[in-house]
Formats: C-alpha cells, structure tokens, sequence
C-alpha cells in the first residue's frame, strides 16, 4: 500500500513541508534511505545524513533547523521518534494474523482455549491452562498446568510457562522466556548440605508485559512474583523469586534482581544492573549501566551511577577525582619521598 505525505500527516497530525503527493510504500533507516520509503530523524548525532538521504519523506521534530537544502519532503511533529512508533504499530496490525489450532499441537482435554486462537505445531498445553481470544501461540511453547492467559497474548517459539501463573491481556513474551521457573531456594543444613526450598508460590505479570528472549521470572517461594502492568524487560534479564516490579518500569539486557526486592513505578534500569535482595526502590529511580544496589533508595526521582551506586552529582564529582588519581599517586609519593629527605637532613643536624 502507498500513502501520500499529505495522508501521513492527517494521520500523526504533522505539517508537511515539500511535495505533499510524495509517496511511499515501505520504512528506511535515514542514513540508508531509497525512494519510495518513509525515515524520520530524532536524534542530532544523525542530523548529516538527511542532506544525502533519497527517502522521499522523512518525519522530523517541529524544532529541526535545517543546515542546508534537503531533498525529502518533511513532516514535521511534536516528536519524530513517537509518530513513527505509531506509523510502524499500525502497519503491524494490519497484517493478517494467522489462526487455527495445529493438528501437531498436544492439548489437554480440560484446556480452555479463546476464540480466533492461532496454536502452531508441537506446542504443549496441559491441564487445566486457559487461554484468552486472538492468542498467538508459536511452535515449541509449553504451558503448564493450572495456567491462565489473558486475551491477545503473543508467545514466540520456545517459551515456558510453568504452573499456576498468570498471564494478563496484551502481553508478549520472546523466544525462550521462561516464567515460573523454581526461585534460588536452598537451605544450608549441619553437615554443609544446601537442602531445596520448594518453591510454592507462583508468577503474576499483568496486562501489557513485554519480556525480551531469553529473560526468566522465577516464582515465589510463597506468594507470587509479580510484573505490574506496563513493564517492559530487555533479554537476558533475570527477576528472582517474590520480586516486585512496578507499573511502567523499564529494564535493560543483562540485569539482574535478587529475592524480594520491591522496585517502583516508572524507574529505569540500564545494561548490567544488578540490585541485592529484600531492597524497596522508589517510584521514578534510574539507574544507570553497570550499577550495584546493596541498600534500598527511599528518595524517588533520582538517578544513581557507579558500583556500589550512589547519586549522579556525587558520581559526577567523584569521576573528575577518579581521572586523576594517576597524578595524585605521583604526588603522594613525591611529597613522601621529599619529607623522607627532609626528616634525614635534620637527623643529620
């Protein structure tokens, strides 16, 4: 399908400035643009490449100056990064959705599944598992007894979900999730044996969870682990057992939180993150990569850096000392070995 500029910018409410019958069928980063194709530029470090790019529009925040001419026709809007988010969703929601239930799929008898459900080949569902309308359910998942899925829930090949979760509307969950895995539950006994925790509990994520590859949930020792609705985790990325995770928050790849910490609403977690366990982080915390929590953050809407973490100023301050710490050493032994020298003088005396 080919949309004009004209019609895009009706739709994401931009202003064209150019050829508004310029038309295009496909999307293309901006430094790789080719006619016929829609870009967008947001950040200023890419600002070079709209100069020589052949996209035929490129979507640009209301505030971009131009240096030169550009050959594209703009639309310009509030946030260029936003609109095309929103263009992208809706050319992904207007492909058709495969539906229909695999003769290769092994269902339970007591399984309850939605209407317009697509079951690929080789996926399992066990007892007692209940599935929500329009699932998308890819090869190779398993779903485990006494499970419940909400409606529009995608899972790509190769997810586990144990027994006894809960799963809300409008999630999404990566090739290899795994949800309801056993929490790290052992018990040190007289004689230096660890005996295992049955791990009871189970694992919540709630409406409109989206979980990257290869990310796990463990499930509580007793109680639930739970995903608050809106989270957004990154692959590689392990939540332990009787954690917490709040509305909104946001978790990068190789992050990783131990048992029963608490994390608040609408906090950042960057790459390598890793939090301590039994910790309350308030609402709105950022961290950034590569931080080390060992003691709760009370105090929300602060940004914290460095391992073990302490607040951004401090960390600011403290980095220009951390450069020159070479030449401070050098000083140090200068002032030593003169006092060494002084201190021999007056001996001599």
């Amino acid at each position: 399908m080919e949309f004009t500029a004209q019609q895009i910018a009706g739709f994401i409410q931009g202003e064209v400035e150019g050829d508004p019958l310029a038309k295009v069928s496909n999307f293309s980063k901006i430094e790789e643009g080719v006619s016929g194709t829609l870009s967008f530029l947001s950040n200023p470090k890419y600002n070079q490449y709209i100069y020589d790019s052949n996209a035929s529009i490129i979507l640009v925040n209301k505030d971009f100056v131009a240096e030169r001419e550009v050959k594209a026709t703009l639309i310009r809007v509030e946030n260029a990064y936003q609109s095309l988010a929103l263009l992208l969703s809706v050319v992904e929601n207007a492909k058709p959705k495969k539906t229909g239930i695999s003769s290769l799929s092994n269902i339970s008898k007591t399984a309850t599944i939605g209407e317009n459900a697509y079951i690929a080949p080789f996926v399992n569902i066990a007892d007692g598992v209940k599935i929500g309308n329009n699932a998308i359910i890819h090869t190779h998942c398993s779903i485990e007894e006494n499970t419940e899925i909400g409606d529009n829930v995608l899972l790509f090949a190769g997810v586990s979900i144990y027994h006894d979760c809960k799963i809300g509307n409008n999630c999404t969950l990566h090739s290899g999730v795994v949800i309801g895995s056993d929490g790290f539950g052992f018990a040190p006994s007289v004689d230096g044996v660890y005996k295992k925790i049955p791990q009871m509990g189970n694992v919540v994520l709630e409406d409109n969870v989206e979980i990257g590859s290869n990310s796990i949930v463990d499930r509580a020792t007793l109680g639930s682990t739970i995903i608050r609705k809106g989270v957004k985790i990154d692959n590689l990325v392990q939540v332990a057992h009787n954690c917490e995770i709040g509305e909104n928050t946001v978790i990068a790849s190789q992050t990783g939180i131990s048992g029963s910490t608490k994390i608040g609403q609408n906090c950042i977690l960057a790459g390598q993150v890793g939090i301590a366990g039994h910790l309350q982080i308030a609402d709105g915390t950022i961290f950034g990569a590569q931080c080390g929590l060992a003691n709760s953050i009370k105090e929300p809407n602060q940004m914290y850096m460095g391992s073990p973490a302490f607040n951004l100023r401090s960390y600011q301050r403290s980095s220009i000392a951390f450069k020159t710490l070479p030449d401070l050493q050098k000083m140090v032994f200068e002032l030593q070995r003169k006092i060494t020298e002084m201190e021999r003088v007056l001996q001599n005396k």
